[in-house]
């Protein structure tokens, strides 16, 4: 019998979305539960997220339905495979609407999204989209817990479309509006002491006040260094914190919602695409896979580890993280090629699929050809247009030219080959309709564009030197494959049977959205879905059929 240093319902590990929410249906039960956070600061990749949950027929919702979007989702993910099974794929459709329902019962608040879903052109496929974010939350209302939360990725209080926006501040009204919304909220920030945040920051700093308010044991900088296993069953966690060891025994069992392994060198390089870097990822520091590792020691099964949720990035001088581009390539006037001057992917479309086709053509690192007026109206990374860094220049990083020539020469490119591309490209520019890879067709395509350009807003020549030129690699916020688990979070052996006590959520987990990225927001909602999902099963309060469409149910009963 093992002894205990402490002991409690349900474990958590790990502090992103998928634990907190977890802790919370825990707590709404009347279990005792404890989240333990390896480090210093709370909110996992969540908090440096966009912050979106893709839920579709949610209450903020009008006309959609579970029967479209399981349409959509089939027509997206494909064939079932392990992690996205149709159980598990029916059990994410049901819960995400009643789950928003309970997170808005216990306080969280949530507004509509702009974005389409990004294949909405396939069966139940939405341009009005299916995505929820939150409005801008007052760190001062987490009281000592205000600077233990992790930061969002951009500095500055934006929430929802206003991201998109802001992109286009010098090209519409809109635009130009929410700047000047934005600049004034920051002067309002400075002289009443507010600590606004948007974006993940806002998600995780809403979620982490509800748990607090609940009395909720979260513990950070306590890294889970192993399982306890009694018999079969997973029965509890060993703590190393402060040069000590802890046992926390778990009565209902263990929930595994660390992240996946994006800042692992040596997973990275036994499972994903060749070459791959732990430099290339803007995931949390967190993200290092010990607890898939330590499930993988008890038996459990993993899959479609190869992926990640991809973003085309480039490797900016003089800062830590790569520069993300999935935005800034839907604009006009731009175009991505590979060493061959060829390009091969729809730039504007998803950005996982981005990175995925970068890898399939072997194009690590690929280009980014951009000319005048790209560079004069719109973003690049976090700096605004028409101030390029001197250092771009002369460290490489961004090549320039006057002629298309001289810069396929810089880039190592054959000249006649990239003058060819951009000449058939030019001509899809001033008709509005990419015959290669339909760039523009897509309502998503169209939602990172620019309105003022016609007849296409996301197709623009490159014609006007300068010429620009940036290398590209497979960037990514997080690994995407990981444990193999059930419809009900349970961790499962290669023969479909469940770990005893140890469920997990989140990237950690095969997604359930298989290879695919449906819509904004896919990752965290599954982490929430699921994770509410395990906590329910572990307390005992989740039958088979709790967890799918009635149709499926009724077929069960």
């Amino acid at each position: 019998m093992t002894n205990w240093d402490e002991s409690v319902d349900l474990v958590i590990i790990g502090s992103g979305g998928g634990g907190l929410c977890a802790a919370l249906t825990a707590h709404d039960a009347g279990a005792q539960v404890v989240v333990l956070e390896k480090e210093r600061l709370a909110g996992g990749s969540t908090a440096m997220s966009g912050g979106v949950l893709w839920v579709p027929n949610h209450p903020l919702q009008t006309g959609d339905s579970v029967a479209a979007a399981a349409r959509y989702l089939d027509a997206v993910a494909g064939i079932p495979e392990l992690g996205s099974t149709p159980r598990r794929r029916a059990a994410y459709l049901k819960t995400a609407p009643e789950l928003v329902s309970f997170l808005m019962s216990k306080g969280l608040k949530f507004v509509r999204d702009e974005r389409p879903d990004y294949y909405d052109e396939l069966p139940g496929g939405s341009v009005e989209g299916r995505s929820l974010v939150v409005p801008l939350f007052d760190l001062r209302k987490l009281g000592a817990w205000q600077d233990k939360l992790r930061a969002g990725p951009i500095p500055l209080p934006v929430q929802g479309a206003e991201g998109r926006l802001l992109t286009l501040a010098g090209r519409t009204p809109r635009g130009m509006l929410v700047a000047l919304r934005v600049y004034f909220r920051k002067y309002a920030m400075r002289l009443m002491g507010w600590k606004l945040v948007g974006l993940g920051a806002a998600l995780q700093g809403r979620m982490l006040e509800i748990l607090l308010r609940a009395g909720i044991n979260i513990k950070l900088e306590s890294p889970v260094v192993d399982f306890v296993v009694e018999g079969e069953r997973v029965a509890g966690v060993i703590i190393g914190r402060g040069g000590g060891m802890r046992r926390v025994e778990a009565r209902k069992g263990v929930l595994i919602a660390s992240g996946g392994f994006a800042r692992n060198r040596e997973m990275r390089e036994r499972w994903q695409p060749k070459p791959t870097s732990t430099e290339w990822t803007n995931s949390s520091t967190g993200e290092t896979g010990e607890m898939i590792e330590a499930a993988i020691r008890l038996g459990a099964a993993v899959h479609n580890t190869q992926e990640a949720i991809w973003i085309a990035s480039s490797l900016m001088p003089s800062r830590a993280t790569p520069a993300m581009h999935a935005t800034e390539l839907a604009k006009p006037h731009i175009i991505v090629v590979n060493q061959s001057g060829k390009r091969f992917f729809d730039e504007a479309g998803s950005y996982m699929e981005a990175g995925q086709r970068i890898y399939s053509d072997g194009s690590v690192p690929c280009w980014a050809i951009m000319e005048s007026r790209h560079r004069n109206k719109y973003n690049w990374g976090k700096i605004p247009p028409r101030l390029s860094p001197a250092s771009w220049l002369t460290s490489g990083y961004m090549k320039k030219a006057d002629t298309i020539e001289q810069l396929a020469g810089m880039c190592a490119i054959e000249p006649a080959a990239l003058k060819e591309t951009i000449d058939r490209f030019n001509q899809f520019a001033y008709r509005g309709r990419d015959l290669d890879f339909k760039r523009g067709d897509r309502a998503y395509d169209r939602y990172w564009g620019d309105p003022t350009v016609r007849p296409n807003p996301s197709l623009g020549a490159i014609s006007r030197a300068p010429y620009y030129a940036v290398a590209l690699y497979p960037g990514d916020v997080g690994t995407f494959g990981g444990l193999v688990t059930d419809e009900h979070g349970r961790v499962l052996r290669a023969d479909d049977s469940p770990i005893p006590g140890l469920y997990a959520t989140g990237n950690a987990t095969a997604s359930v959205v298989g290879k695919s990225y449906p819509g904004a927001g896919a990752s965290i909602a599954a982490s929430f879905v699921f994770g509410h999902l395990a906590t329910k099963h572990a307390l005992g309060s989740t039958k088979v059929q709790d967890c799918l469409p009635s149709a499926f149910a009724r077929r069960l009963a």
